[in-house]
């Protein structure tokens, strides 16, 4: 099912046309020069999202990055290749105490720059476009 994504992507995707999304560093951990993370945050954007709530975390990341990547691989309004930013956001949702992670997770794709004022309609309706407000990331 994913073959035609992942050869789109291999055709269209060298390293040099993945598009790093724009942030400003608050924070860099290491430890022993190891990168653990760091902390970033984003401009005002638009995401292509999708939440997932499958039996297992994992499961919910994998699928949910799948339907994007039909998303970025023409299956959008344009039926082109969106290209890829870097890095897929993953969202986990808590509960309201913020105790425990819950079920559902979020994946989400930034839009590229070119996108971001009328970004193609997706074909799954499981995908909204969002606009979010600055926001605060953690990346490994």
């Amino acid at each position: 099912d994913m073959a035609e994504p992942i050869q789109q992507l291999t055709r269209n995707n060298s390293p040099q046309e993945r598009q790093t999304i724009p942030f400003t560093l608050i924070q860099r951990k290491e430890k022993l020069g190891d990168l653990l993370y760091e902390k970033r945050q984003y401009g005002k954007a638009k995401w292509a999202c999708i939440k997932m709530k499958e039996k297992q975390y994992e499961q919910s990341i994998c699928l949910g990055f799948m339907k994007l990547m039909r998303y970025i691989c023409e299956q959008n309004s344009s039926g082109l290749y969106l290209g890829i930013t870097i890095p897929i956001v993953t969202i986990v949702h808590t509960n309201e105490s913020q105790s425990q992670m819950m079920q559902a997770v979020t994946v989400a794709y930034y839009l590229p720059e070119v996108l971001q004022d009328e970004p193609p309609h997706p074909f799954d309706s499981d995908i909204i476009i969002e606009e979010w407000p600055s926001t605060i990331v953690y990346s490994r």
